[in-house]
């Protein structure tokens, strides 16, 4: 499994239907993307509003995650992935 982080920004913030985008977010996750292992979830300030920190087997999983994230309200996502401090290190020595 490889990690992945995924930012998102709402054009319009809808703070009534907030919790509720949220769950059907994470219970179309569970239903698309199963083997998908949440790590962490924040409310971020700065150019984003939400960032997460989730487990998946390879960038087409995490594509999917970040196009639920779109079909779910999110009128931006960006998904990056992510190498462990301690295995890029090991990189680094590998290529010195």
């Amino acid at each position: 499994m490889s990690i992945f982080i995924l930012v998102t920004k709402f054009k319009q913030f809808d703070f009534a239907s907030r919790k509720k985008q949220g769950q059907e977010f994470l219970k179309l996750v569970k239903e698309k993307v199963p083997t998908v292992k949440w790590i962490a979830h924040y409310a971020i300030l700065g150019p984003y509003d939400f960032l997460d920190i989730f487990e998946a087997k390879d960038e087409i999983e995490a594509a999917k995650v970040s196009l639920l994230s779109r079909s779910t309200g999110a009128s931006f996502a960006e998904s990056w992935t992510a190498i462990s401090y301690p295995e890029f290190l090991t990189l680094v020595e590998e290529i010195k």
